[in-house]
């Protein structure tokens, strides 16, 4: 699978309509699963797989109802996303990997973890989890996956994700709600299961201005492993990883990854 110019090339099997591999790094020492925000593609993370190659095999994520997947119903419940996922990742967990995920992407990674060690298949390295208060905090926003049109989309404007040529757009609209409405609802509808703790550390990424996730709802991921816990901060809001933050979010990715020998060790920044 060669893609260092540009081309997606997708893991062989069932697996290659859920993951999208941006750059080669066949022999990168960890492979790292990048899960989307709500109305996020697999695009999303195409700069961050040539920028972290051959560091890290980066694979984006593709959910049904977007991008080459728009054909596809969008799931609409967490647990039946985790369930078909976890049967598409299973065969790409032969070396040390690694779960990002932003928002939405970061409680999708946590369950992806849990549900993986039911299965007893190999552990992850490490979570990063972005922009995402803990799992066992209720959500302070109005749920909003069943609201009028006119408050859906006020609520994306709020949220400052979505380009404002989208949000005017009659046809762009109709494509996109029906995903964004099933994002919404797989993120509202979730109640937390206690359970025990994660075995992989977790390092949690934020903005300092984030409205969704404040300082001390990104703490709270600390009850959430066994292994240790770090909160990073950037500056900028709930989309702080697209905005002047870019570079730092990416050295600091790299930075906390598994070293090449696929031992885990805590990178102080």
């Amino acid at each position: 699978m060669t893609s260092r110019h540009g081309s997606a090339a997708r893991p062989r099997g069932p697996q290659g309509d859920w993951c999208v591999r941006w750059a080669a790094s066949d022999d990168a020492p960890v492979r790292l699963f990048c899960l989307p925000h709500t109305g996020g593609g697999a695009a999303l993370y195409r700069r961050w797989a040539e920028r972290l190659a051959p560091r890290a095999d980066v694979l984006s994520v593709r959910l049904p109802g977007r991008e080459k997947r728009f054909t596809e119903p969008p799931y609409r419940r967490l647990d039946e996303l985790t369930g078909a996922l976890a049967d598409a990742v299973e065969p790409l967990l032969d070396r040390p990997y690694a779960w990002f995920g932003h928002s939405m992407g970061a409680l999708i990674g946590y369950e992806m973890c849990r549900r993986l060690r039911e299965r007893g298949v190999r552990a992850p390295e490490l979570l990063i989890a972005s922009g995402r208060r803990a799992p066992h905090l209720p959500s302070r926003q109005r749920a909003v996956h069943a609201a009028p049109q006119r408050e859906l989309v006020d609520h994306l404007r709020e949220l400052n994700g979505t380009p404002a040529a989208v949000l005017d757009s009659a046809a762009a609209l109709s494509a996109l709600l029906p995903m964004v409405r099933a994002d919404f609802a797989v993120s509202e509808t979730y109640r937390w299961r206690a359970g025990r703790p994660l075995d992989c550390p977790v390092v949690v990424f934020g903005g300092r201005d984030d409205p969704l996730a404040t300082p001390g709802e990104l703490a709270g991921w600390q009850q959430h492993t066994a292994a240790g816990a770090e909160v990073r901060l950037f500056d900028g809001g709930h989309f702080y990883l697209h905005e002047g933050a870019r570079e730092q979010v990416l050295s600091a990715l790299a930075a906390h990854l598994p070293a090449p020998s696929g031992a885990f060790t805590w990178r102080q920044q």
